[in-house]
């Protein structure tokens, strides 16, 4: 091969070379699809974020609701000097407003969408808890009477009766992109003493507190 072939040569290779050059230096400072691709790897964390965010709020904020409606049913029987089946469903229906917008005001009330509980307890001399009376929101009893039950050490007090009340939510996510789709089981209760009288009696045919 003459050296003018081989210079000719030479020069295509290096012209390519330079080509390939340029071609790889443009692509390097293209910036065009890069703003593309990082939102495109960035979104799927930014909504496991944001609904994650959403939907543990939304919990915490009825976990509160199920323990401020345990209080108040609690509260509002401790307030009684007597109750009858009439004024427990009154307390259960109070309740059920605190709840809103995690359950409807209107319809059913007390609502079935969530379970409330009040019982009385009496403190016997042995210290303990004895169930004098219990009712559901749906009217059946979730204790007999009679029934031993544990209470905090500090409400052992010999001959003293007790407010026991509990409620359970099941907070269903709208979304379930993080929480558990099948829903969440919400639970609460509260004590309080009876402040009118020494009992709340129940459905009172006589004056006096049992203590049975």
């Amino acid at each position: 091969m003459s050296g003018r072939a081989k210079a000719g040569t030479m020069t295509r290779e290096t012209t390519r070379w330079r080509s390939l050059r340029r071609l790889a230096v443009r692509f390097s400072r293209d910036r065009d699809a890069i703003a593309a691709t990082e939102f495109a790897v960035i979104v799927p964390i930014m909504l496991v974020l944001f609904f994650g965010v959403v939907e543990m709020s939304n919990g915490i904020t009825a976990y509160r609701k199920v323990t401020i409606m345990a209080h108040t049913l609690s509260d509002l029987t401790s307030q009684s000097m007597s109750v009858q089946d009439s004024d427990l469903t009154n307390f259960f229906c109070a309740a059920n407003g605190i709840m809103s917008p995690y359950i409807p005001i209107t319809g059913t009330c007390p609502s079935n969408a969530v379970s409330q509980s009040i019982v009385e307890l009496w403190v016997n001399p042995s210290l303990q808890a004895r169930v004098q009376w219990a009712k559901n929101s749906d009217g059946s009893a979730p204790l007999p009477a009679g029934t031993v039950v544990q209470i905090p050490a500090s409400l052992q007090v010999a001959n003293t009766y007790i407010i026991y009340s509990s409620v359970v939510y099941t907070y269903v996510p709208t979304i379930g992109y993080v929480m558990n789709k099948s829903g969440v089981v919400l639970s609460d209760f509260s004590y309080a003493r009876p402040r009118q009288s020494q009992c709340v009696l129940y459905d009172a045919t006589t004056g006096s507190c049992p203590t049975s």
